[in-house]
């Protein structure tokens, strides 16, 4: 009896040119991270159920892959890569120095609810700091933010800012510190039920009128000095959090990055473990897809795990639900092959010199492949189109015997008849210049 192949609800296999395109974007990441001094660590896919229910968060902790081990031991599946991350820090405190910058680019599983872009397995690209808690800390993970979008080719998107500070001292001047969790949680909602519902939710807290109240404070000014001025107001005057904020939008004026930067008092993170900034990411194109790339300062997290004091601050890029909104929006426009050059099988007694000239062709870093079988040239060239291979090498008994090729671009039909090696080479790499890859 044959087994039916099938994979289970919220999990994907992924094709070649889905893992070629992912691929390029993690490449272009870890260029971008590198840039900025990060460096990268990885850790286990599963651990101790009771590391990762620390400050996941009531909803968080449902969704974990949560089992049995065969040594009795109860074991989850990491839902994100930032408690194991304090984790590890705690653990190898004394083999590192701080600031400590790291990435870390895996798996992370969460039992939700599949919808657009959202996945029960997906990739997470998690970059922190930590060591240190200061405004210029938080700035250089929002400028990885733009920097990383940057890269990846998106060039509208807005990234959300708050900071959990100044809603904590607003929830005090209302007399509801010890309801900040569910009021937090609710706040962050907003735009996924909208105002009525939440209205409805943080009525089961408090007193309508301060219900109203609260949704009043998450309501944006049409600037951010005219936000923050507001919120600090509600919350009883300035303080060490709302300084913060000033600090960090002086910085993005100075290197002229505040567009595409906005004070949204909304924004919460649902999380418990962030104590400080927030920060979240939606592509104009796309506001419905929810936020690429968010995350924050979590000054707390790792006091689960260490009596040292460990503030970090960081983000996470949503890959694969920003893979398919730049999908949606036509913005992948990467190859979809990883081989530059195909030499075609013309004479299978040749296939030596064949496989002699491929690897002169990868010593010049020129990604090349050799159809291994003999085939009518017709379906030799069908397998170029469907693997998208840009270039193509026709040599038979005459052009060896001559010490010529013939180089075919297979897309424009154009061909360079009768040339050297080296000719091709030249011909080869200027084309590739002028590639996307």
């Amino acid at each position: 009896m044959l087994i039916q192949p099938r994979i289970l609800k919220g999990f994907r296999d992924s094709l070649p040119e889905q893992e070629i395109e992912k691929s390029a974007l993690i490449k272009n990441l870890v260029k971008t991270f590198e840039s900025f001094g990060f460096v990268p660590i990885d850790t286990p896919a599963l651990e101790l159920t009771e590391v990762l229910l620390g400050k996941g968060g009531g909803e968080t902790d449902k969704q974990m892959y949560r089992f049995q081990d065969k040594g009795k031991r109860d074991v989850s599946m990491r839902f994100d890569l930032t408690v194991p991350f304090a984790r590890y820090m705690a653990q190898h405190y004394s083999e590192i120095y701080l600031p400590f910058k790291r990435y870390h680019i895996a798996k992370v599983w969460r039992g939700e609810n599949t919808q657009r872009g959202r996945y029960r397995e997906f990739f997470q690209c998690d970059f922190d700091m930590v060591g240190v808690d200061s405004a210029s800390s938080d700035f250089e993970i929002l400028m990885m933010m733009k920097a990383s979008l940057s890269a990846l080719g998106v060039d509208k998107a807005t990234i959300h800012i708050n900071h959990r500070g100044i809603f904590n001292r607003f929830l005090n001047h209302l007399g509801l510190a010890e309801k900040s969790v569910e009021v937090l949680r609710m706040v962050d909602k907003l735009t996924k039920i909208g105002r009525e519902k939440v209205l409805q939710g943080l009525s089961e807290y408090t007193e309508k009128d301060k219900a109203e109240l609260i949704l009043d404070f998450i309501v944006a000014e049409d600037s951010f000095e005219k936000t923050l001025k507001k919120m600090c107001r509600l919350a009883g005057g300035p303080g060490e959090d709302s300084q913060r904020m000033e600090d960090i939008w002086a910085m993005a004026k100075e290197l002229e990055l505040q567009e595409g930067i906005i004070l949204n008092p909304s924004i919460t993170r649902g999380l418990d473990y962030y104590t400080g900034l927030v920060y979240e990411t939606f592509l104009d194109e796309l506001p419905g897809l929810g936020s690429v790339c968010s995350g924050g300062r979590y000054n707390n997290l790792a006091s689960l795990y260490s009596k040292e004091e460990l503030p970090g601050v960081g983000a996470s890029v949503g890959l694969d639900r920003l893979l398919a909104g730049l999908d949606e929006i036509n913005k992948n426009n990467l190859r979809k092959s990883l081989t530059d050059v195909i030499i075609f099988n013309m004479d299978p007694p040749l296939s030596g010199q064949y496989h002699k000239m491929a690897q002169q062709l990868r010593k010049q870093g020129i990604r090349c492949e050799v159809y291994p079988a003999k085939k009518k040239l017709q379906g030799q060239f069908k397998f170029a189109e469907q693997k998208d291979i840009p270039l193509g090498i026709i040599c038979g008994v005459q052009e060896m015997e001559t010490g010529t090729l013939n180089l075919k671009d297979l897309k424009n039909r154009e061909s360079w008849e009768s040339i050297s090696l080296a000719e091709a080479i030249e011909k080869i790499i200027a084309f590739l210049d002028r590639e996307i890859i």
